[in-house]
């Protein structure tokens, strides 16, 4: 009988430093004890201001007070799975992470593994939106849930979206413009807007020309950012760069070049 080969070691110091993933090492004192360079790099903070401050100073004050008791519930040795919260990059934005821990009760430290889901975040807005307004300008491969576009409330929001098209020449497009078209008041606009779709009007307006700008892309008529940004109503070509990468997580000029 052939006998077995002892099992080979590994180094595992080179999966912790080169994994994109966000691996970390906390103690039940609440401060990193190890990480890896994904964690700075996401994060923006260098090491020694990672290691400096508690973990739950890093997370968006709305999610502090949650994210602490789930940590409460892992020093009670309760594995924590999935668990999404926010934090705050050192340039002040906010990073949605997806967190897997499990507690070594006998060294009082928490092996965690985080998956930057931002982007995800950021596609689920825009799904929400264009779900909202009947829109199809999603990327491809991506379909928005069924909506029954016959109610008052979706055709309100098709006036909406009618009215932020009529003025995209506005790069600074006011509530009191949006109010005079869809003849309501600001307050009122303000209000059923954020009821029916969740979000402010500024933040909507955002969303429709961003869905504007997907749109001219597809159509493969134009080959510059300067065209895109101009039609779709934003105040600079950079601007828009910037923004189209936060929201879809791919390049404008990269899309218009392929």
């Amino acid at each position: 009988m052939e006998k077995l080969r002892p099992v080979q070691m590994f180094d595992l110091e080179y999966f912790f430093e080169l994994s994109p993933d966000l691996l970390c090492i906390a103690g039940f004192d609440g401060f990193f004890k190890k990480i890896n360079p994904a964690v700075s790099q996401t994060l923006g903070f260098s090491t020694e201001e990672l290691f400096s401050r508690p973990i739950n100073t890093f997370v968006h004050p709305e999610d502090q007070e949650m994210t602490r008791q789930k940590r409460q519930n892992i020093k009670n040795n309760v594995p924590l799975l999935n668990f999404e919260n926010r934090y705050l990059s050192k340039a002040g934005e906010i990073v949605w992470l997806s967190w897997t821990s499990m507690p070594i009760k006998r060294d009082k430290v928490v092996f965690a593994i985080a998956k930057d889901i931002t982007y995800k975040k950021r596609l689920e807005e825009l799904w929400r939106v264009s779900a909202i307004l009947g829109s199809s300008s999603l990327p491809k491969g991506q379909t928005p849930e069924e909506i029954d576009p016959s109610t008052p409330n979706q055709y309100w929001l098709k006036a909406f979206e009618q009215a932020v098209r009529k003025n995209v020449g506005l790069t600074d497009l006011t509530l009191n413009v949006l109010s005079s078209e869809l003849a309501v008041s600001e307050r009122v606009l303000f209000r059923r807007v954020q009821a029916l779709s969740g979000l402010t009007p500024n933040r909507l307006v955002r969303a429709i020309r961003l869905q504007m700008a997907w749109d001219a892309i597809n159509t493969g008529k134009y080959r510059t950012v300067s065209e895109i940004s101009a039609i779709a109503g934003f105040k600079t070509p950079a601007y828009f760069s910037k923004t189209f990468q936060e929201i879809y997580g791919v390049n404008a000029l990269d899309l218009l070049k392929s």
